[in-house]
């Protein structure tokens, strides 16, 4: 059997389509069926929104959805969007988010509440649709960005405040996120502020006003270090993301003096996406022992070259060190497409590795084990 000028090996094949996938970075999915505008929004990462559904779909991601999840909705590949979105509107978002979360074969499932969380599914609806378990994440700012807009914080109290409530916030969680990228980069001073720096920081959001929202490095390392001092794994937002951020502060090599920092507390650090860093990423996780990676997000986005980005992430990075996730936030096709990719181009870039003798299939096997849930079980301490 061949795809492409690739020979598929017929038994890797099968064991990657049969892998339980751990999705150690995702959101939920929108609980009521989109309109045009939001769906034409939700399948690009800018937050400019496309003129139609045709242009918003004009894209790697608006083609594979086109050719991946169209059959799973009862559509002819590479349907036209229009015809797509109609299907997707007359099943319904329960429907559509229930079949295209099972056929995405996540077996267990790590959700971050924190962006615009009364949009979509929790956790526990989540785990309904997929039929598999799902565990949370913390975002560090909006614990601090509620606390906040909640009354009662001051300059000089918002420092205790902070860590009772993250410490109620992470009970039950298994890891915490921080997006120091969004908000300032990561070229961050890679030490805890002084509780003079704090007061003086927070001091001057408060007289702001407003909802809440920290971007002051000072406050963002602040949240950071109390959130290690948690002992949980740790997971930083780095490059590809919406124009909120600059992508040239989200390069994880501005990270390194932290990581040595921290590195001597065992704490994971799990370094999100990574796209179109993953090859530093790729070099960090190979320095650093408590450093993981993954290109989830990048594996949704650029759809048919997809491929080049996983093979892009075997490269340096330590086998025991390379994570699946898909990141998706609202639309389950998102969910799908991370982990019906990530199959495909892992398959296609095994097969031929096996079929010139530079791998075996046992070792193929051992890396495909490692990355879907082996990795991410030892990382956060899963079951």
């Amino acid at each position: 059997m061949s795809m492409g000028t690739v020979k598929i090996n017929q038994e890797i094949a099968e064991f990657i389509s049969a892998v339980g996938l751990v999705d150690h970075h995702t959101h939920g999915v929108m609980a009521a069926n989109p309109t045009v505008e939001q769906f034409a929004n939700m399948i690009t990462e800018s937050d400019r929104q496309p003129d139609s559904l045709e242009q918003a779909m004009n894209s790697q991601v608006g083609f594979a959805a086109r050719k991946w999840c169209a059959p799973i909705l009862d559509l002819p590949a590479h349907v036209g969007a229009a015809e797509y979105f109609a299907r997707r509107i007359e099943l319904g978002s329960d429907e559509v988010n229930r079949r295209l979360l099972t056929a995405a074969g996540a077996s267990h499932t790590l959700i971050e509440t924190g962006y615009r969380g009364d949009e979509i599914h929790g956790p526990a609806k989540m785990a309904e649709l997929s039929g598999a378990p799902v565990s949370e994440v913390i975002r560090l700012e909006t614990v601090a960005e509620r606390l906040i807009d909640g009354g009662g914080v001051t300059a000089r109290n918002f420092a205790s405040l902070f860590r009772e409530a993250l410490a109620s916030a992470a009970q039950n969680a298994v890891g915490l996120k921080s997006i120091v990228a969004y908000r300032y980069g990561l070229d961050f001073e890679p030490s805890a502020p002084t509780d003079a720096e704090i007061v003086t920081a927070m001091d001057a959001l408060l007289k702001r006003g407003g909802a809440a929202r920290i971007d002051d490095p000072v406050l963002l390392r602040f949240l950071i270090f109390a959130g290690l001092e948690l002992k949980l794994p740790m997971q930083f937002h780095i490059g590809y993301g919406d124009p909120d951020l600059q992508l040239d502060r989200c390069d994880p090599l501005l990270m390194t003096q932290f990581l040595k920092v921290v590195e001597p507390s065992g704490t994971p650090i799990l370094l999100l996406h990574t796209y179109p860093f993953q090859r530093n990423a790729g070099y960090l996780a190979q320095m650093f022992r408590n450093v993981y990676m993954d290109v989830g997000l990048a594996i949704n986005y650029t759809g048919a070259r997809s491929e080049a980005i996983i093979g892009e992430s075997l490269e340096l990075a330590p086998f025991h060190k390379i994570l699946f996730s898909s990141d998706a936030w609202g639309l389950a096709e998102l969910t799908y497409l991370g982990c019906q990719q990530f199959r495909y181009g892992l398959t296609r870039i095994l097969s031929s590795w096996i079929d010139q003798d530079l791998w075996s299939v046992n070792d193929a096997k051992s890396v495909v084990e490692q990355i879907a849930f082996v990795n991410s079980n030892r990382a956060y301490g899963l079951k």
